[in-house]
């Protein structure tokens, strides 16, 4: 069963069961844990889904079900770039207290309201969905896209837009990258924001991975406590 969050209005078709939504809070999935007899758990919501995460690793204890996370490595400054690390949100919209700038607001739609605070900007905002509502910022450019991008075109994107300063979470992976090259070949600054902290958990980074793990606990169940608790 594969579980999406609902952020997304017509999330791609997968070739497994799907179902869309939350499930209540950490009781709300042991009981779906316990309900659908589920002996094995992958974490493979976004990096910044901290909740979501939490959630999973409270849960899986409490139904002793067996849980991996698959999550992409963060990216990593390269020579060129010109980062500033951020550790949250609140503090992106801290370091925007100067002067009229260009920004292209890398975030998804669940952060924009926090910019606000921060009126004197013009925000490019590339969002997966058309917004509902108009946004809530007053000087702003809304582009409908869907990943994953490129270098060309997230280089037109930065010179067509006049950005002159990015601000993204620190995602990881290839879809998204394409923007912090593009802000390394333009020397356009970056305000990077870091990843939540969880609690230790078992975690890879290939799926090949799960797949081996998920072998693993099928010849070899009396090792699956063991490595859970690992």
């Amino acid at each position: 069963m594969l579980s999406y969050a609902g952020r997304v209005a017509q999330p791609r078709q997968q070739p497994i069961p799907m179902r869309c939504g939350g499930f209540g809070g950490v009781e709300g999935l042991v009981a779906y844990l316990r309900e659908h007899a589920v002996t094995h758990v992958v974490d493979a919501t976004h990096p910044f889904a901290a909740t979501m995460s939490s959630h999973a690793i409270t849960a899986c204890e409490r139904a002793q079900v067996a849980l991996l996370a698959l999550t992409r490595p963060p990216w990593r400054a390269q020579e060129g770039d010109r980062w500033r690390e951020i550790p949250d949100i609140a503090a992106a919209v801290a370091a925007l207290d100067g002067s009229p700038r260009r920004i292209l607001l890398a975030l998804g739609r669940l952060h924009l309201a926090a910019f606000a605070a921060r009126p004197q900007h013009h925000y490019v905002l590339r969002l997966v969905d058309p917004p509902q509502s108009p946004p809530v910022l007053p000087r702003c450019s809304v582009i409908v896209s869907r990943g994953p991008f490129d270098l060309e075109g997230d280089t037109a994107l930065l010179r067509e837009q006049r950005v002159d300063l990015v601000v993204c979470k620190n995602s990881g992976g290839d879809g998204a990258r394409a923007k912090l090259d593009a802000a390394r070949l333009l020397g356009v600054p970056v305000l990077m924001v870091a990843r939540p902290v969880l609690p230790a958990r078992a975690e890879v980074t290939e799926v090949g991975q799960v797949l081996d793990w998920l072998d693993r606990s099928a010849l070899h169940r009396p090792a699956l406590g063991a490595e859970r608790g690992a």
